[in-house]
């Protein structure tokens, strides 16, 4: 048996979805995890940033969200720990993360109203979509970065230090560093150095 099948045959389907492999995403220890997501996301639903209790559910639902990061509720996500923010990160009002891969995104970097930010992706294949799975590939975004209201980032995109993408754009291909980009798909207009 190769060792690629054999390694594959041993990981927890927690443990594919975090890998980028087709995994069940009706498995107890994935359901488990979205449902404490939930759970915190509606709490959220009803505080402000002013209310002391926000930042506690904000740290439970993120581990390691740094101090000097700004959540603003309404807030979704899938897991919360799929989440790795850096210093000075700014999210705006109802922003969506889905996290069943990882998303990373970079200090100092402003994510505007409205946006999602999606790891997941279906088969494209109708008769495996029937199927309980999906698999996740992360998003990176990097440091010092701006996107404007309502973007959208699809599952495997990274996006360069210091970019700027427009809002309403759908982000679904890379878009280097020092970049100005908008659209749909968003292309890159103007290098920004």
């Amino acid at each position: 048996m190769p060792i690629f099948l054999f390694v594959f045959i041993l990981m927890t389907e927690f443990e594919k979805m975090r890998n980028g492999l087709f995994y069940r995403f009706d498995d107890e220890e994935v359901l488990n995890s979205v449902r404490r997501a939930n759970q915190l996301c509606a709490k959220l639903q009803t505080l402000t940033l002013m209310d002391e209790a926000c930042r506690v559910v904000e740290e439970e639902l993120i581990p390691n969200l740094p101090k000097s990061s700004c959540v603003k509720p309404p807030f979704h996500c899938d897991h919360g720990h799929g989440i790795v923010m850096g210093e000075n990160v700014f999210v705006n009002y109802n922003a969506t993360m889905l996290d069943g891969g990882l998303i990373t995104i970079g200090s100092r970097t402003k994510i505007g109203p409205n946006c999602q930010l999606v790891t997941p992706n279906h088969p494209i294949d109708f008769l495996e979509r029937r199927l309980p799975q999906e698999k996740c590939s992360p998003i990176t975004i990097g440091e010092d970065c701006w996107l404007g209201a309502g973007v959208i980032v699809c599952p495997g995109v990274t996006i360069g230090d210091r970019s700027v993408i427009g809002a309403g754009s759908v982000v679904v291909k890379n878009i280097p560093a020092d970049s100005l980009a908008v659209g749909n798909p968003a292309k890159v207009v103007r290098r920004l150095k």
